[in-house]
């Protein structure tokens, strides 16, 4: 494994990211809905660096989308499930959907599914720690802090403080 990114270029990474929405937040209630299990780290430090903004009201919440996945049956056990942590009303929000990896898209898809759940939001866009590429289906994110070309074989491990260990994006090249 090689390390892409260390503690200080995953902060350069969010700082960017945050920079991109302060003035699309700014003045407005704004969901930040991280999926679990590390977008909801990067969606507490996003809000955490736009806070600064005290014209904009930022709401946080976490999204589990392991019963949404169309793979679900690929799996030889039940999925670990994380639960969900949102507890305000989406209808008519503006939502930011936050993800560590973009990679084919497909989580997406199923955290789309499963925000209907939770209401009918105005408007939802998307930031991710790290786009990886390879894209099996047409979604693409609106604010990236990292780019990476990849191909299907290569793993991406990030590790973000809360229990792991230090922080870093490691790429496995095959």
């Amino acid at each position: 494994m090689s390390i892409v990114a260390n503690e200080d270029e995953i902060q350069d990474a969010l700082e960017r990211i945050a920079e991109q929405l302060k003035p699309i937040v700014a003045g407005q209630t704004t969901a930040f809905i991280g999926l679990k299990s590390r977008g909801d780290v990067v969606a507490e430090r996003l809000v955490t660096l736009l806070a600064e903004d005290d014209t904009a009201t930022l709401w946080l919440g976490g999204l589990d989308v392991s019963l949404y996945r169309d793979d679900l049956n690929r799996f030889e056990t039940s999925p670990s499930l994380q639960g969900t942590d949102i507890d305000f009303d989406l209808d008519e929000a503006h939502v930011i959907l936050v993800d560590d990896v973009l990679y084919t898209g497909r989580t997406i898809r199923a955290a789309l599914g499963a925000l209907t759940d939770y209401g009918r939001p105005k408007k939802v866009e998307l930031a991710v720690l790290v786009d990886r590429g390879c894209r099996e289906l047409p979604i693409q994110p609106n604010y990236t802090g990292i780019t990476l070309e990849t191909c299907h074989e290569d793993n991406i491990k990030v590790t973000l403080g809360h229990g792991d260990e230090e922080e870093s994006i490691e790429l496995n090249a095959e």
